[in-house]
């Protein structure tokens, strides 16, 4: 089985590369998802039986600042992936990566798979619009999450009223790899079986020292708060 990853540079995607191990993970200089005829070249070159979309532009201030640049890599991008595919023609399977937050996060909810999205930021909304460029092709599982590397917190300080059925990102890799097995087709939410605020998510990570502070002290563009995800397609996972 020969597997492609994209954006393994990533938290993710280092996680991806443990647990796919012969997988061929190319560059950015090797792939830029923006470039067609770089991704046909390396695609058609390959010819991976199953392909992991993971590279994104994934800063939300960064997307709201450079929305050219983030509709390139998070929607352009992933048509081009879609279109080598169709070219490829060998009923690659594809995983693209999405994101819990393109739900509102408004409701105190959490959200399945037959919950209707509704992005609150630009990154939101390209990775929604990603979604829908994924639906052009058949043998695709789209795969809402939220993660965070297992690792000191990079921030001052975290969120102590942001929520999500958090993992890290081995546990949604090894989530990943159990959706590889079963092939199933069209959306699936890998999700933590508990709700917690970010704030507990950093303590869980590691992180001592890390500050706590609230939706009032924020400064920026909007935000999903919530984003607790459920399942009516998949199994939970445990968050260790």
């Amino acid at each position: 089985m020969k597997v492609l990853v994209t954006g393994a540079s990533g938290a993710l995607g280092q996680s991806l590369k443990k647990v796919f191990r012969n997988s061929f993970c190319p560059t950015h200089k090797d792939m830029d998802v923006t470039n067609p005829k770089s991704v046909n070249k390396i695609i058609l070159s390959y010819k991976p039986n199953i392909l992991i979309h993971a590279a994104a532009l994934v800063g939300i201030r960064e997307c709201e600042e450079d929305k050219k640049k983030a509709w390139a890599v998070n929607v352009e991008g992933t048509q081009n992936i879609v279109n080598a595919l169709k070219k490829l023609d060998n009923n690659c399977y594809l995983i693209y990566m999405s994101t819990a937050c393109v739900f509102a996060g408004e409701h105190n909810k959490f959200y399945t798979e037959d919950d209707i999205p509704s992005p609150k930021n630009y990154y939101s909304l390209t990775k929604l619009c990603g979604e829908i460029a994924t639906r052009q092709y058949k043998s695709t599982c789209i795969i809402r999450t939220n993660f965070a590397p297992k690792q000191q917190w990079k921030y001052p300080k975290a969120f102590t009223d942001r929520f999500g059925t958090y993992l890290f990102a081995g546990g949604v890799a090894k989530g990943i790899n159990d959706v590889c097995k079963k092939k199933p087709r069209g959306i699936i939410h890998i999700a933590g079986g508990k709700r917690m605020s970010m704030y507990e998510l950093a303590l869980l990570a590691g992180s001592k020292n890390v500050g706590r502070m609230t939706l009032k002290e924020y400064n920026g563009p909007p935000l999903t708060i919530d984003m607790s995800l459920s399942t009516k397609r998949w199994k939970k996972y445990r968050i260790k």
